[in-house]
């Protein structure tokens, strides 16, 4: 065996044995066995490590053991400091408490789920995407787990979830930025942010919110729209999925937000947002990209341990990394079922209402800029197909870890 293998599967045992029995023993051993899915995902992390774009081998494993430690104390704070809306599903996700979804309701289906207890609290379809579904109440003292496992044992072949909540894959700090290169792009098109609320912002199309207290300003989202504007994006549209709601972030309030984007006729949606797979969602983007829309999602910023990201990892999207100013991957940059893009992620600035100039780090940054180079592209004649492949012509540094390559690099100097 090499050198390079041994090392290899050094470095592998040590992300096994590091970062697995924490994480059990921190949420009380209810997470599966491999709650952090690394028999499968440590393959690609060990050859991560060894990658000229990140950091020696050794601070990779720390970072990446942290990473999924951190990532679940987060999940375990967030369900306890809002227990009165939110709880675990089935697997251990974060949810909204005592609803469950029903895809594709029939009168027989809804009989069945009456009869077991379950109160039907709305059913229609996501307007724009015409996808039906029912939200149904658990029954009273039934934990969402089991009320999910019953009501699927109720009706077998169902499409029936809970509706899981997302993060954003972002943050504001303090950090360190340099310019990058100029040039001449093409600018303008329209791009859609499903997040928070977006404060002022000169290119706000329109906004609207799917969620209680919704609109309200969020730094997240301000910094994204500073970000398209910087970019040289010429309208945006904001759909703020977060509110007030101790459960914002759902998946039914998301795929609202799609079907009001494409009730408005937005081409590129930027989701900087992660979640669990979702039917619901999964549905709603489906039935968006049908319509020619292109959804562009951050691949979130918990590791390259960590379970792939949804949206991000839903067949169609455009999911997207972080680079910072060297062209290096971020670090913390979590990963998707497939990856097409590369873009800024750190060592740039935004402006954001009420607070000034703010330095940014994450893949929810990136995205953002991903998505101007694709509406700018977009404006021109051709088909989706055509503008990704104008995109691609502008992509530098492809390789397994930026996928297509770096795209934006240019919208540095106009940040």
């Amino acid at each position: 065996m090499g050198k390079e293998t041994t090392t290899h599967w050094v470095i592998a045992a040590a992300l096994l044995a590091l970062a697995a029995p924490p994480v059990r023993a921190q949420l009380g051993g209810i997470l599966p066995v491999d709650p952090l899915g690394t028999v499968d995902q440590v393959r690609e992390t060990v050859r991560d490590l060894t990658d000229t774009t990140l950091a020696p081998a050794e601070a990779a494993v720390g970072d990446a053991r942290q990473l999924a430690q951190n990532r679940l104390k987060r999940l375990t704070r967030f369900v306890s400091n809002n227990r009165d809306a939110v709880e675990w599903d089935d697997r251990h996700q974060a949810a909204v408490r005592g609803e469950v979804l029903l895809l594709d309701p029939d009168p027989e289906a809804i009989g069945v789920a009456r009869r077991a207890g379950y109160a039907v609290l709305e059913q229609g379809r996501v307007e724009g995407l015409d996808v039906p579904y029912a939200r149904l109440r658990v029954p009273d003292g039934k934990p969402l787990a089991r009320a999910l496992k019953d009501l699927r044992k109720a009706l077998p072949g169902r499409d029936i979830c809970a509706d899981q909540i997302h993060f954003q894959a972002g943050k504001a700090l303090d950090v360190s930025h340099a310019k990058g290169s100029s040039g001449a792009l093409p600018r303008g098109g329209t791009v859609g942010v499903i997040d928070g609320g977006i404060g002022e912002s000169e290119r706000l199309a329109a906004q609207r919110g799917f969620a209680n207290g919704a609109p309200r300003t969020s730094e997240h989202a301000s910094a994204i729209a500073s970000l398209l504007t910087g970019a040289g994006t010429a309208h945006i549209y904001g759909a703020d999925v977060y509110g007030t709601d101790p459960a914002g972030g759902n998946a039914l309030a998301i795929a609202r937000a799609l079907g009001w984007m494409q009730q408005q006729g937005v081409p590129v949606v930027s989701i900087s947002l992660v979640g669990p797979a979702n039917p619901l969602l999964a549905r709603a983007i489906d039935a968006a990209r049908r319509k020619g829309m292109v959804v562009v999602a951050a691949v979130g910023n918990d590791g390259a341990a960590a379970p792939p990201a949804y949206p991000a990892s839903y067949p169609g999207v455009i999911a997207v990394t972080g680079v910072d100013g060297a062209g290096r991957v971020l670090i913390e940059a979590g990963r998707a079922a497939h990856l097409d893009y590369a873009a800024p992620g750190a060592d740039m600035s935004a402006l954001v209402p009420g607070k000034g100039r703010m330095d940014l780090r994450g893949t929810s940054f990136a995205a953002p800029l991903a998505a101007s180079r694709i509406a700018a592209r977009r404006m021109e004649p051709g088909s989706v197909t055509v503008a990704l492949k104008a995109v691609d012509s502008e992509a530098v540094a492809a390789s397994r870890r930026t996928g297509r390559g770096i795209v934006c690099n240019i919208c540095r100097s106009g940040l």
